[in-house]
């Protein structure tokens, strides 16, 4: 198993080794470990564990409640920024093995027709540095990159992104 595994079963399946929309902060906890950084922010709270990134929000507005999970996203371009053992927590790599430090489209579109998937190109986006994709049967967007030299520098990283990496994979 891979990162290309990892991406495909979240953007087919919507969950991150069964924690999924819906899931408390006890349940991610429960799959991805102890190690993240909350961030509340006036009422909701974001957590951060790397490679994912949870947003959290009351289930009854106004009220102390348990949180519950609204959308997620698996920052893939972390993979290729950071490099430190914490980016990636240890369940993932226990179940998928080591991650690569990028992930392409075409890689991930392989991994997701194997699954009985489709991708096809957002008719809405409107990013001219990012395009972004659908996965049928699915509520995962995949963001991948067009142009990895957005603002002109002329000097795009040898090492950064290309074209055709995918940046996230986000559900909502």
């Amino acid at each position: 198993m891979s990162a290309v595994d990892f991406c495909a079963h979240v953007a087919t399946r919507g969950d991150v080794l069964g924690a999924g929309l819906g899931t408390g902060p006890v349940g991610w906890e429960a799959a991805l470990g102890e190690t993240f950084l909350d961030v509340p922010n006036g009422g909701l709270m974001r957590r951060d564990y790397g490679l994912v990134e949870i947003n959290f929000s009351p289930e009854k507005p106004g009220k102390q409640t348990e949180m519950s999970c609204f959308g997620f996203g698996v920052k893939v371009a972390r993979l290729l920024f950071d490099q430190s053992p914490n980016t990636v927590p240890p369940p993932l790599t226990r179940e998928y093995g080591e991650f690569a430090p990028r992930v392409t489209l075409k890689e991930l579109q392989a991994a997701v027709m194997a699954l009985g998937h489709t991708i096809e190109r957002d008719k809405d986006n409107t990013s001219r540095d990012m395009d972004r994709y659908r996965v049928s049967g699915s509520t995962a967007r995949i963001h991948v990159i067009v142009d990895p030299d957005p603002y002109g520098s002329g000097d795009p990283d040898p090492d950064g992104p290309h074209a055709g990496d995918v940046w996230s994979i986000d559900v909502w």
